[in-house]
């Protein structure tokens, strides 16, 4: 008997647990956030831009790269060309959010905007050292292939710094690689939004 009651009382504290935390975690933001619309200037993505953010996910690149710049009071993530803060509207449209938790490599909230060139980022996926000294990220060979002579017509070759080019060789981007990259040239969050006290007079 006395089992029992001790095994109720431990199964009745987990419910009341998992109760608070959902509510906490899923009910109240949820309260919050729902009437909250998408800014004028952020669009959807195009076809192409949700299958290069598929690729985004299954890469694993969330591991590395965050996409929430924080306020300054919190981090110095302003100083270092990330952006403004982001806000709930900003990722309307991101189902999963790519929010990350790490930040081995510079956060993306705004990447578009710091680094706008198709062609720098196609090389840098094929070999991130060549663009950026002593970087970690790993590079991403399998998302082109390669062929002597020059390209055919229709494909996109990429030209990489001199020293980490092979003569007599193209590197062609792949559709998934040109697809990672219309993505990551989506991120581009530098439009204005209502701070948190215009947002509650708007409400009010």
């Amino acid at each position: 008997m006395k089992g029992e009651i001790t095994e109720f009382k431990l199964v009745s504290g987990a419910l009341v647990i998992l109760a608070v935390a959902t509510m906490a975690l899923v009910a109240i933001p949820y309260l919050i956030l729902r009437d909250v619309k998408p800014p004028a200037a952020l669009k959807p993505y195009t076809a192409q831009q949700l299958r290069g953010r598929a690729i985004y996910v299954k890469n694993g690149c969330i591991y590395c790269h965050s996409q929430q710049p924080r306020d300054p009071s919190q981090a110095p993530d302003d100083t270092r060309g990330w952006g403004r803060p982001s806000v709930a509207a900003d990722y309307a449209y991101d189902s999963p959010h790519q929010l990350g938790t790490m930040r081995t490599g510079p956060d993306l909230f705004n990447i578009a905007v710091r680094q706008p060139s198709q062609d720098w980022h196609l090389g840098h996926l094929y070999q991130p050292r060549a663009y950026t000294k002593g970087s970690i990220m790993p590079a991403f060979p399998f998302l082109y292939t390669e062929h002597a002579g020059p390209p055919a017509p229709g494909e996109k070759a990429i030209h990489l710094p001199p020293e980490y080019a092979k003569p007599g060789v193209s590197i062609i981007a792949t559709p998934a690689a040109q697809d990672l990259v219309a993505y990551l040239l989506s991120l581009d969050h530098s439009y204005p939004v209502l701070t948190n006290e215009e947002q509650e007079q708007v409400h009010d």
